[in-house]
C-alpha cells in the first residue's frame, strides 16, 4: 500500500537526503559506508556492479551491488538510496547495458562477467550534508582541544603559585633568625655601656 503524495513529500523533506546519488545499472561503483562498532567507527568500502535499482529515488528506493569475493563467492548488498551511513560513492566504470535488471550476472564468472563497452570514469558522489557535519565535528573537536589546553594552563599556573607561596613563607620565617645576632650584639653593647658608666661614677 502506497502512502499519499503529501505524506511522501513530508517524509522526504524530513528524512531524505538533499543530494540523492543517481546510479545506473551496469556501473561499477565503490561505496564507502560508515560502520560503528561500540564507541569506534570506521569506513568500509564495497566495490561491485550495480545489477538492479528499485522504486526510484524515494525513501523506499534501493540499489543492489554485486561483487565476487575471495574464493569466487558472489556477494550482493542492497543499499537504500537514503541510507545515512553511506558517506561516499565512487563511479569506477560505466557500461551500456540493455536490461533493467542484470540478474543473469549471478551465473557468470571471470571474462564472461565483463561488459563489452566498459570505460573508466573518475566521478564520485558525496553529500554536502555529510561534509557540513564533518566540518562541524572538526570545529567541535578543535574547541574541545582549546578548552583542554586552557584548563591545563590554568592548572599549571595554580600549581606554580602554590609552590611559590611556601618559599615566601620560608623566607619570612628565616628573616627573624638573621636579625637575632644583631639584636644580641646591640644588647651586649648596651649592657657594657651601662657597666662602664657605673664604674666611672664609682
Amino acid at each position: 500500500m502506497s502512502l499519499p503524495t503529501h505524506l511522501q513529500t513530508i517524509l522526504n523533506a524530513k528524512y531524505g537526503r538533499k543530494d540523492v546519488p543517481k546510479l545506473r545499472v551496469g556501473e561499477t561503483v565503490r561505496i564507502h559506508q560508515q560502520i560503528t562498532e561500540g564507541k569506534k567507527s570506521r569506513i568500509q568500502a564495497f566495490e561491485g556492479v550495480v545489477i538492479a535499482t528499485k522504486h526510484g529515488l524515494g525513501l523506499n528506493g534501493s540499489y543492489t551491488v554485486r561483487r565476487i569475493a575471495a574464493g569466487g563467492v558472489g556477494v550482493e548488498k542492497t543499499f537504500p538510496v537514503h541510507l545515512p551511513s553511506v558517506v561516499k560513492i565512487e563511479q569506477v566504470k560505466a557500461a551500456k547495458v540493455r536490461r533493467a535488471k542484470l540478474y543473469y550476472m549471478r551465473e557468470r564468472f571471470g571474462k564472461s562477467a565483463r561488459f563489452s563497452s566498459e570505460k573508466m570514469t573518475g566521478t564520485s558522489w558525496q553529500e554536502e550534508l555529510n561534509t557540513e557535519v564533518g566540518a562541524a565535528e572538526e570545529a567541535e573537536k578543535a574547541a574541545d582541544k582549546t578548552e583542554a589546553t586552557a584548563a591545563e594552563a590554568a592548572t599549571t599556573e595554580t600549581v606554580e603559585t602554590e609552590s611559590a607561596e611556601p618559599t615566601k613563607k620560608a623566607v619570612v620565617e628565616n628573616e627573624p633568625a638573621e636579625q637575632e645576632p644583631v639584636i644580641e650584639e646591640a644588647t651586649e653593647k648596651a649592657t657594657e655601656k651601662v657597666a662602664d658608666d657605673a664604674a666611672k661614677k664609682e
